[in-house]
């Protein structure tokens, strides 16, 4: 299903549920019915709309259905051993307690362990305009993620602040993580990965969580005080757009897709001084040449593809892939079916070849989009099925390691306070 239509579902439903309440409601008042009973039919449209709206996490993140071989003892080893990180996923903005286990979508911790990851990106997202696409997005057309918010019961403080949907879901992962038992702990600093790293290598079953903005269009042009808000609450990754263009950046799918602005400019250097890593992702091809122009720490673009296997527009191409190789920078490659040009691990890899083919191994990364709209080849348990694939395709056991998690490690150590 095309996230056109998948936006015309999730806004259809609600729309649709608060038009015949009120019909209803006058309907049976005008025929005499008591007030109470007149309430029942608009009261069941509205629960309707809640259920439809708590079901969105299942519905937009299936698994795709191929089928997938057994994992042999030498990946799952070499998997174990292996710190895993991913670069991008979206399931806070699901509502699950990532604590339990589900069957919705692709995230949570349990799943996050069976996988061997170890340390986890979660994008906060704050915006997203219904109808937006892949080629051009009117940032002003009706929000989505307030709907989100409407039937997840986010406080009414988020309702229409997206400043305030940044702060509720860095409350929730900190509620999380303190009744975690340990299990998953908030990455603040190098302090907090070394911390992290030796308990992984202890043989300690815990999940590091780094928190991440998607799209600067939740700061002001006056956005120093709130991105110093965000950092204290653990902010430490953020992109620049997101779906559409905003007053810093041009976004690939925006209508203008220019470069950075002057204020986008201060807000490269505000990002780098604080120690918060700047993700390319979603950026037109304007504002990646202009930050790696300006960029002082190597950069990530957390979930992509690339145009050389896959044709898209949204992908990346070859000589941005250069160029960020040049900065240092790591791309986070997909695990999912239209980044890839398919629905398996084989996909992936072959992206992920064609990126070390034009600039070796130490750039590839694992860039996931768990929980983002998308049709995954398998949830976060499935990790393992990667490292198998990696060797069936040959690849040496060093950059296994190194697209695993090394190089986004070695990104984080530069670039975290």
């Amino acid at each position: 299903m095309s996230p056109a239509m998948l936006n015309a579902l999730i806004a259809f439903v609600p729309a649709l549920s608060v038009a015949a309440a009120v019909g209803l409601y006058w309907k049976f008042r005008s025929r005499g019915a008591m007030r109470a009973v007149a309430i029942l039919p608009p009261l069941a449209c509205v629960v309707l709309s809640v259920v439809v709206g708590q079901s969105i996490g299942t519905i937009l993140n299936p698994v795709a259905s191929e089928p997938h071989g057994p994992v042999g003892d030498e990946a799952l080893a070499l998997h174990r051993e292996s710190i895993v990180a991913d670069l991008h996923a979206d399931p806070l903005l699901f509502g699950r307690d990532l604590l339990e286990r589900s069957e919705a979508g692709h995230v949570d911790i349990p799943r996050l362990l069976d996988g061997g990851v170890a340390l986890q990106v979660f994008s906060l997202v704050t915006r997203a305009p219904l109808g937006y696409n892949e080629e051009a997005t009117d940032p002003d057309r009706p929000d989505l993620i307030t709907l989100f918010a409407l039937t997840h019961f986010w406080p009414p403080s988020t309702y229409f602040s997206q400043r305030e949907r940044v702060l509720y879901h860095a409350g929730r992962f900190e509620d999380m993580a303190a009744r975690s038992d340990g299990r998953l702990r908030l990455v603040r600093d190098r302090g907090d990965l070394e911390t992290l790293l030796a308990a992984r290598r202890a043989g300690e079953q815990v999940v590091g969580g780094l928190l991440a903005i998607e799209g600067s269009h939740v700061l002001s042009s006056d956005f120093r005080d709130e991105l110093d808000a965000f950092f204290a609450r653990g902010l430490r990754m953020a992109s620049l757009t997101h779906f559409f263009d905003n007053e810093f950046a041009g976004s690939v799918q925006g209508l203008e897709k220019g470069g950075l602005t002057m204020r986008g400019r201060e807000l490269v250097a505000a990002f780098e001084s604080r120690g918060i890593v700047i993700d390319l992702a979603h950026a037109s091809h304007a504002t990646i040449d202009d930050v790696l122009a300006i960029a002082r720490r190597p950069v990530v673009f957390s979930h992509t593809g690339v145009a050389g296997t896959c044709d898209q527009y949204h992908n990346l191409r070859d000589e941005h892939v250069r160029a960020i190789a040049a900065n240092g920078g790591v791309i986070g490659i997909g695990l999912w079916d239209t980044a890839v040009c398919g629905s398996t691990a084989r996909h992936t890899i072959r992206a992920m070849r064609h990126v070390i083919d034009l600039v070796g191994d130490s750039h590839v990364g694992l860039g996931s989009d768990f929980d983002g709209y998308v049709r995954a080849h398998f949830d976060a348990s499935g990790m393992p099925l990667l490292t198998q694939a990696m060797l069936d395709e040959g690849f040496e056991p060093d950059t296994i390691r190194r697209i695993l998690g090394g190089n986004v490690l070695r990104v984080l150590r530069s670039g975290l306070p």
